[in-house]
């Protein structure tokens, strides 16, 4: 259980930092407000229900109903953030909200029953659903930094045409157990 949640700790902190690269990316402003059409979401509106969401979820994590009274969930889909500095304030307030609530569990919390609408969930269930959740978000945010940084666009992972020339790197090295986060 130690290694579930070591190792989902470090999931969550590399899809926070895939997150991060995007944004800096993204050299205009203005751009973390661009909406495809009406229906989409912008990568502010993004972060601010992950925000929302997060502190939600993780605030008394184990003592509370993830879906808190005081949030307001249809306001997280106004795109009313105003700067870049308040989108990444809210980025990084909610992500250490979930850390912080990660850190102080311990292998025996791993069964426990939390709730989310009434809805019990194991810790290690409901620890699943968000890494589920955020990572399917954080990819919507890869999608959209893609698309409105056009060819200066830099991957964040194997780039096209290199599959062959980084499976021989890795290859060529021994076996070993370490997690794919702590690669350089």
């Amino acid at each position: 259980m130690q290694d579930f949640l070591s190792g989902t700790i470090k999931l969550f902190k590399y899809y926070k930092s895939l997150g991060d690269k995007t944004f800096e990316q993204i050299t205009e402003d203005e751009k973390f407000f661009w909406q495809y059409n009406e229906q989409s979401n912008s990568i502010a509106i993004i972060v601010k229900h992950m925000h929302g969401n997060m502190l939600s979820r993780w605030t008394d994590f184990l003592t509370s109903d993830g879906e808190k009274e005081w949030r307001q969930r249809d306001a997280e889909f106004d795109n009313d953030i105003k700067s870049k500095t308040e989108l990444l304030e809210k980025w990084d307030e909610g992500w250490a909200c979930l850390m912080d609530a990660l850190e102080a569990l311990n292998p025996d919390d791993l069964n426990k029953t939390i709730y989310i609408r009434n809805m019990g969930h194991s810790v290690v269930e409901a620890i699943t659903r968000q890494l589920a959740h955020y990572s399917s978000h954080v990819g919507q945010i890869m999608f959209l930094g893609k698309m409105i940084a056009g060819n200066n666009w830099q991957s964040l992972s194997i780039s096209k045409g290199n599959s062959e020339k980084y499976n021989q790197e890795k290859f060529s090295q021994p076996k070993q157990k370490k997690h794919f986060t702590e690669e350089s």
